[in-house]
């Protein structure tokens, strides 16, 4: 399973007093209005499950009301597909003598294209502060996977990844 990006980007407003958030919310994610299926937005209730146990751990809770907070998660899956061709094994005749030399090749085997078919998936996590109505944080990370990896751990891992870089300590 190769990795796109291992790394977690984050960018936060270095102004901002993250000890003032103690509740927050969730936003539903920008095309929610069109409400279609997609394959990225199956793992929601997967997404915001485990982010709202980094969150808690943090000492923040939901407050749908009035949050200090709102938080969005966006996904995005591109289908990328990668060839690549086995070798080609050649059998050559050659025939040489006083002042000349005469040969050739047949390839004889392999040449073969392969097309494998891969996911190149990307989470982020936005957080806004609802009284000035700025973002103060992001995280992102990036990942290429197959269909049949296990997509529910791997958005588990992932999640708990991005949220180590949120600048609020997890309480004891």
């Amino acid at each position: 399973m190769p990795l796109c990006a291992q790394s977690v980007k984050t960018d936060y407003d270095t102004q901002t007093d993250f000890k003032k958030f103690k509740t927050y919310a969730w936003l539903a994610p920008g095309d929610s209005v069109l409400n279609r299926e997609r394959l990225d937005k199956v793992y929601g209730g997967t997404i915001t499950y485990v982010a709202n146990q980094e969150l808690k751990s943090r000492g923040l809770k939901i407050d749908t009301l009035q949050p200090d907070a709102i938080f969005v998660f966006y996904t995005s899956v591109e289908e990328i597909i990668k060839y690549s061709q086995s070798p080609t094994l050649s059998v050559g005749v050659g025939v040489a003598g006083p002042g000349y030399y005469m040969g050739g090749s047949v390839p004889v085997a392999g040449g073969n294209i392969t097309e494998t078919s891969m996911e190149d998936g990307s989470l982020k996590y936005s957080m806004y502060d609802t009284q000035t109505k700025n973002l103060v944080w992001s995280g992102k990370i990036q990942k290429t996977f197959n269909r049949a990896d296990d997509i529910p751990k791997i958005l588990s891992d992932y999640t708990t990844r991005i949220f180590k870089k949120l600048p609020i300590k997890k309480k004891k």
